[in-house]
Protein backbone atom coordinates (compact mmCIF):
# COMPACT_ATOMS: atom_id res chain seq x y z
CA UNK A 1 0.00 0.00 0.00
CA UNK A 2 1.49 3.50 -0.85
CA UNK A 3 1.68 6.09 1.68
CA UNK A 4 2.71 9.75 2.28
CA UNK A 5 5.37 10.88 4.40
CA UNK A 6 7.99 13.36 5.89
CA UNK A 7 11.59 12.58 5.03
CA UNK A 8 15.03 13.38 4.80
CA UNK A 9 17.47 12.47 2.10
CA UNK A 10 20.20 11.02 3.79
CA UNK A 11 21.82 8.88 0.78
CA UNK A 12 21.31 9.11 -3.24
CA UNK A 13 22.80 7.36 -5.94
CA UNK A 14 22.55 7.90 -9.54
CA UNK A 15 20.79 5.25 -11.52
CA UNK A 16 21.32 5.22 -15.32
CA UNK A 17 20.68 8.62 -16.61
CA UNK A 18 17.88 9.89 -15.50
CA UNK A 19 17.35 7.59 -12.13
CA UNK A 20 18.15 8.09 -8.82
CA UNK A 21 18.27 5.29 -5.55
CA UNK A 22 17.42 7.35 -2.32
CA UNK A 23 17.57 6.12 1.43
CA UNK A 24 15.13 8.63 2.93
CA UNK A 25 14.59 8.74 6.78
CA UNK A 26 11.07 8.81 7.01
CA UNK A 27 8.57 9.95 9.97
CA UNK A 28 6.02 7.08 9.43
CA UNK A 29 8.59 4.04 8.13
CA UNK A 30 12.01 4.95 9.20
CA UNK A 31 15.05 4.40 6.93
CA UNK A 32 13.25 3.54 3.36
CA UNK A 33 15.14 2.88 0.26
CA UNK A 34 13.13 4.10 -3.21
CA UNK A 35 13.87 4.67 -6.34
CA UNK A 36 12.81 8.19 -7.93
CA UNK A 37 12.63 7.73 -11.66
CA UNK A 38 13.52 11.00 -13.74
CA UNK A 39 15.04 12.91 -10.47
CA UNK A 40 18.12 13.33 -11.77
CA UNK A 41 16.74 15.93 -14.30
CA UNK A 42 16.80 19.21 -12.97
CA UNK A 43 13.12 19.93 -15.12
CA UNK A 44 11.67 17.21 -13.15
CA UNK A 45 9.68 18.10 -10.21
CA UNK A 46 11.17 15.84 -8.11
CA UNK A 47 14.92 16.90 -8.65
CA UNK A 48 15.60 19.49 -5.94
CA UNK A 49 13.15 17.24 -3.70
CA UNK A 50 15.18 13.98 -4.03
CA UNK A 51 18.60 15.85 -3.37
CA UNK A 52 21.00 14.75 -0.62
CA UNK A 53 19.78 16.51 2.68
CA UNK A 54 16.70 17.41 1.43
CA UNK A 55 13.50 17.74 4.18
CA UNK A 56 10.71 16.67 2.08
CA UNK A 57 6.89 15.32 1.92
CA UNK A 58 6.93 12.02 -0.67
CA UNK A 59 5.17 9.64 -1.44
CA UNK A 60 6.14 5.98 -1.49
CA UNK A 61 4.83 3.03 -3.27
CA UNK A 62 5.95 -0.49 -2.43
CA UNK A 63 7.90 -3.13 -4.77
CA UNK A 64 9.36 -5.78 -4.71
CA UNK A 65 12.68 -4.87 -2.41
CA UNK A 66 12.14 -1.30 -2.62
CA UNK A 67 9.50 1.67 -3.20
CA UNK A 68 9.55 4.32 -5.64
CA UNK A 69 9.12 7.69 -4.94
CA UNK A 70 5.68 9.06 -7.30
CA UNK A 71 5.66 12.29 -5.67
CA UNK A 72 7.94 14.65 -3.62
CA UNK A 73 7.49 18.22 -2.30
CA UNK A 74 10.52 19.95 -0.72
CA UNK A 75 9.62 21.45 2.70
CA UNK A 76 13.05 22.70 3.66
CA UNK A 77 16.43 22.63 1.80
CA UNK A 78 19.40 23.24 3.92
CA UNK A 79 21.45 25.07 1.50
CA UNK A 80 23.84 26.84 3.92
CA UNK A 81 25.44 23.49 4.29
CA UNK A 82 25.61 22.83 1.08
CA UNK A 83 28.29 25.48 0.62
CA UNK A 84 30.45 25.25 3.69
CA UNK A 85 32.86 22.33 2.54
CA UNK A 86 33.27 21.76 6.35
CA UNK A 87 29.02 21.59 7.71
CA UNK A 88 28.78 19.75 4.78
CA UNK A 89 31.29 16.88 5.48
CA UNK A 90 29.43 16.99 8.82
CA UNK A 91 25.61 16.24 7.53
CA UNK A 92 27.25 13.68 5.64
CA UNK A 93 28.30 11.98 8.49
CA UNK A 94 24.82 12.64 10.67
CA UNK A 95 23.13 10.79 7.28
CA UNK A 96 25.79 7.80 7.90
CA UNK A 97 25.13 7.87 11.38
CA UNK A 98 21.10 7.68 10.53
CA UNK A 99 21.45 5.20 7.87
CA UNK A 100 23.02 3.12 10.67
CA UNK A 101 21.38 3.67 13.57
CA UNK A 102 17.84 4.26 12.57
CA UNK A 103 15.37 1.83 12.60
CA UNK A 104 13.38 0.14 9.31
CA UNK A 105 10.67 0.01 8.37
CA UNK A 106 9.40 1.38 11.87
CA UNK A 107 8.08 4.71 13.17
CA UNK A 108 10.96 6.93 13.35
CA UNK A 109 10.12 10.61 14.16
CA UNK A 110 11.54 11.35 16.85
CA UNK A 111 15.06 10.08 15.16
CA UNK A 112 14.07 12.82 12.17
CA UNK A 113 13.50 15.49 14.18
CA UNK A 114 16.78 14.82 16.44
CA UNK A 115 18.39 14.49 13.03
CA UNK A 116 16.72 17.96 11.50
CA UNK A 117 17.58 19.54 15.05
CA UNK A 118 21.11 18.84 14.12
CA UNK A 119 21.17 19.92 10.58
CA UNK A 120 19.64 22.96 11.42
CA UNK A 121 21.78 24.72 14.11
CA UNK A 122 24.75 23.89 12.17
CA UNK A 123 23.37 25.42 8.95
CA UNK A 124 21.97 28.35 10.80
CA UNK A 125 25.28 28.31 12.94
CA UNK A 126 23.02 28.27 15.97
CA UNK A 127 25.65 25.77 17.93
CA UNK A 128 29.30 25.16 17.39
CA UNK A 129 29.20 22.16 15.52
CA UNK A 130 31.78 20.57 18.01
CA UNK A 131 28.96 20.81 20.36
CA UNK A 132 26.34 19.53 18.05
CA UNK A 133 28.66 16.16 17.06
CA UNK A 134 28.79 14.61 20.53
CA UNK A 135 24.93 15.44 21.69
CA UNK A 136 23.81 13.61 18.33
CA UNK A 137 25.98 10.51 18.72
CA UNK A 138 25.30 10.12 22.38
CA UNK A 139 21.55 10.37 21.80
CA UNK A 140 21.50 8.27 18.87
CA UNK A 141 23.01 5.75 20.86
CA UNK A 142 20.87 6.02 23.94
CA UNK A 143 17.60 5.59 21.40
CA UNK A 144 18.90 2.73 19.94
CA UNK A 145 19.42 1.40 23.14
CA UNK A 146 23.11 1.38 23.62
CA UNK A 147 22.36 4.31 27.06
CA UNK A 148 25.35 4.37 28.56
CA UNK A 149 26.07 4.04 33.00
CA UNK A 150 26.97 7.68 34.06
CA UNK A 151 25.49 8.02 36.72
CA UNK A 152 28.60 7.06 39.68
CA UNK A 153 31.59 5.11 39.66
CA UNK A 154 31.40 1.69 39.09
CA UNK A 155 33.79 0.81 41.56
CA UNK A 156 32.92 2.95 45.06
CA UNK A 157 30.12 4.83 43.69
CA UNK A 158 30.90 8.42 43.96
CA UNK A 159 29.17 10.90 41.82
CA UNK A 160 31.89 13.27 41.07
CA UNK A 161 35.39 13.82 41.20
CA UNK A 162 38.22 16.17 39.55
CA UNK A 163 38.60 13.32 37.15
CA UNK A 164 36.43 11.01 35.52
CA UNK A 165 37.33 8.11 33.41
CA UNK A 166 34.77 6.70 30.86
CA UNK A 167 35.05 3.62 29.11
CA UNK A 168 34.08 3.46 25.69
CA UNK A 169 33.59 -0.05 25.43
CA UNK A 170 31.43 -0.47 28.65
CA UNK A 171 29.95 2.56 28.80
CA UNK A 172 30.75 3.03 32.39
CA UNK A 173 32.74 5.81 34.42
CA UNK A 174 35.31 5.12 37.37
CA UNK A 175 36.54 7.86 39.72
CA UNK A 176 40.71 8.99 39.60
CA UNK A 177 40.80 7.10 42.77
CA UNK A 178 39.55 3.83 41.39
CA UNK A 179 40.95 3.98 37.85
CA UNK A 180 44.12 1.90 38.24
CA UNK A 181 45.01 0.92 34.28
CA UNK A 182 46.29 3.70 32.08
CA UNK A 183 46.34 1.49 29.06
CA UNK A 184 42.75 0.57 29.00
CA UNK A 185 41.24 3.23 26.20
CA UNK A 186 39.46 5.10 29.17
CA UNK A 187 38.71 8.96 28.08
CA UNK A 188 39.94 11.05 31.31
CA UNK A 189 36.70 13.66 31.32
CA UNK A 190 36.90 16.75 33.94
CA UNK A 191 33.99 17.46 36.09
CA UNK A 192 32.76 20.11 33.24
CA UNK A 193 33.12 17.15 30.45
CA UNK A 194 31.10 14.98 32.59
CA UNK A 195 28.78 17.11 33.39
CA UNK A 196 28.25 17.47 29.44
CA UNK A 197 28.17 14.15 28.39
CA UNK A 198 25.56 13.45 31.13
CA UNK A 199 23.61 15.85 29.61
CA UNK A 200 24.01 13.95 26.48
CA UNK A 201 22.13 10.98 26.91
CA UNK A 202 19.86 12.05 30.42
CA UNK A 203 18.52 15.68 29.28
CA UNK A 204 15.11 16.62 28.13
CA UNK A 205 14.82 16.37 23.95
CA UNK A 206 13.83 20.12 24.04
CA UNK A 207 17.59 20.91 26.24
CA UNK A 208 19.79 18.71 24.18
CA UNK A 209 21.88 21.49 22.41
CA UNK A 210 21.40 23.83 25.50
CA UNK A 211 24.85 23.79 27.33
CA UNK A 212 28.59 25.55 26.45
CA UNK A 213 31.72 23.89 27.38
CA UNK A 214 35.55 25.27 26.52
CA UNK A 215 37.55 24.13 23.70
CA UNK A 216 39.02 21.49 25.70
CA UNK A 217 35.81 20.40 27.28
CA UNK A 218 34.43 19.72 23.47
CA UNK A 219 37.66 18.37 22.55
CA UNK A 220 36.54 15.01 25.71
CA UNK A 221 33.28 14.82 24.59
CA UNK A 222 34.10 14.23 21.52
CA UNK A 223 36.61 11.70 22.02
CA UNK A 224 34.26 10.21 24.30
CA UNK A 225 31.25 10.06 22.00
CA UNK A 226 33.15 8.91 19.21
CA UNK A 227 35.02 5.88 20.92
CA UNK A 228 31.45 4.84 21.93
CA UNK A 229 29.94 4.79 19.13
CA UNK A 230 32.67 2.85 17.47
CA UNK A 231 32.55 0.15 19.80
CA UNK A 232 28.76 0.05 20.17
CA UNK A 233 28.37 -0.18 16.83
CA UNK A 234 31.86 -2.24 15.49
CA UNK A 235 31.90 0.46 12.66
CA UNK A 236 34.61 2.91 11.14
CA UNK A 237 32.48 6.16 9.82
CA UNK A 238 33.97 6.67 6.71
CA UNK A 239 32.43 10.09 6.58
CA UNK A 240 33.92 10.88 9.99
CA UNK A 241 37.07 10.25 9.33
CA UNK A 242 37.24 12.45 6.37
CA UNK A 243 35.58 14.98 8.20
CA UNK A 244 38.41 15.07 11.04
CA UNK A 245 40.72 15.53 7.82
CA UNK A 246 39.04 18.35 6.86
CA UNK A 247 39.05 19.76 10.13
Amino acid sequence: MKFRTEGLIIKEQNIGEQDKLLHVLTKSHGVVKAFARGAKNLKNGKSAATALLSYSTLTFHPGKDSYSVSDARTIRIFSKLRGDVKKMCLAQYFCELALTVCPREKPAGKYLSLILNALYLIDEGKRVEELVKPCLEMRLAAMAGYLPDLIMCRECGVYTAPVMYFFPREGAIECDRCHQNAANGAVPLTEAALTALRHTVYADDNKLFSFSLSDEGLRLLNQASEAYLQYRFEKEFKTLKFYKVIT
